[in-house]
């Protein structure tokens, strides 16, 4: 009899699967072209050369993982669940930081490329030849930026035209303060040698200034993720030592109420200690 009930629910759950994988097929492939729309913008923009199925990868490890270590830690299905949620975000964290690190290197690079681009303007070289020799000179990123500008300028597009796509990819001050004073002196006429001089004293005396604040303001972010796991770290040392203690907050309505109580308020002040940490020059 068990055997042939083995062989029913065997049998079942092949039709079964037989007759979902279509839909799940279909719901995957959507879900896989909706996922490279999103990333192939960013991902091309940093001029990642990879498969970007590759990086679809981290949508499936990620939450997998997450929810593994969550579940060996808690031993709580309910909090696995939640982790492999918070999995799906790995991709976009991942995507986002490569982003910061790149923009903060070619933000580092300015100050040898303006100089670079000065030099060569002072060696009777035009606005595309100095560019042309900040590409062969320079490393990345600084060098892919400018190869673009070069290479849409060489397919027809107005320089105007590029450099306003520079400053819409890579959005920071500086370059902007570039891009303007360069479509400025092509519109009025001026000595851009002379122009990316003041540029370069300005930008290092601007970075000098936001080294400044940030070195005043790392006391008080570093009191502030303090702040944040202190509670977390805490309770997880009570709980090791005695559990008897925070048994009484899960197993009575009031303490469940003043758990959640804290929970909520541990997030509204990690929330408000982030904004007013937060350095906005």
């Amino acid at each position: 009899m068990e055997i042939l009930v083995f062989v029913f629910v065997f049998i079942s759950l092949m039709i079964a699967s037989h007759l979902i994988y279509p839909y799940g097929e279909s719901f995957l492939k959507a879900w896989q072209k909706k996922r490279v729309e999103k990333f192939s913008p960013t991902v091309d923009r940093m001029f990642i050369r990879t498969n970007i199925k590759k990086i679809l990868l981290i949508d499936i490890i990620g939450p997998l993982a997450a929810a593994l270590v969550c579940f060996l830690i808690t031993k709580i299905f309910w909090a696995a669940v939640l982790a492999a949620f918070a999995g799906l975000t790995f991709t976009n964290i991942i995507i986002k930081q490569l982003d910061l690190a790149r923009k903060k290197k070619f933000i580092e690079q300015l100050v040898d490329g303006l100089m670079l681009l000065s030099g060569s303007l002072k060696a009777g070289l035009s606005l595309i030849q100095s560019f042309e020799a900040l590409i062969e000179e320079m490393p990345p990123p600084i060098s892919q930026e400018f190869g673009l500008v070069v290479r849409e300028n060489r397919m027809g597009v107005p320089l105007e035209e590029c450099l306003y796509k520079f400053r819409h990819r890579i959005e920071c001050d500086e370059l902007d303060m570039i891009v303007t004073a360069i479509l400025v002196s092509r519109e009025t006429g001026g000595d851009l040698t002379i122009i990316f001089s003041n540029l370069v004293m300005t930008i290092r005396e601007h970075n000098r200034i936001i080294s400044r604040a940030k070195a005043l303001c790392t006391q008080g972010v570093l009191q502030g993720r303090i702040m944040i796991f202190l509670p977390v770290v805490f309770a997880y040392a009570v709980y090791q030592l005695d559990p008897s203690f925070l048994k009484v907050l899960m197993n009575d309505s009031l303490g469940r109420t003043l758990l959640i109580y804290a929970v909520i308020s541990e997030v509204i002040g990690a929330i408000l200690i982030m904004r007013l940490s937060k350095l906005d020059i």
